[in-house]
């Protein structure tokens, strides 16, 4: 797989954005996890950062912590970059198109 292809399957066009989150990245970490340090969002993920793993590693964990499908979080920007853009899409429920629960 090229770069150029790892890039297309992480990314995707901004159609219905829920929340962007900047976030800067710590690949190769010890302890993984998701902190503030200095206001700034802070990922870090055991994988290394070589072939996309680390910012796939970024996608997952970022989904676990929102609470949604890991496809739901798209790179919007900082593919090779520790300084890294996501956007989250949370899916629609009945309710949030004016339907009414039964």
């Amino acid at each position: 797989m090229t770069a150029r292809e790892r890039a297309a399957k992480l990314t995707r066009p901004l159609a219905k954005v829920d929340e962007i989150i900047d976030v800067v990245v710590k690949p190769g970490s010890r302890k993984p996890g998701l902190s503030s340090v200095d206001g700034a969002l802070v990922l870090r993920v055991r994988e290394r950062a070589i072939e996309g793993a680390a910012n796939s590693a970024c996608l997952r964990a970022l989904a676990e912590a929102y609470g949604v499908a890991p496809n739901a979080v798209s790179l919007v920007r900082g593919l090779r970059s520790r300084h890294k853009r996501f956007a989250i899409h949370r899916p629609e429920r009945p309710n949030d198109r004016g339907e009414t629960a039964r």
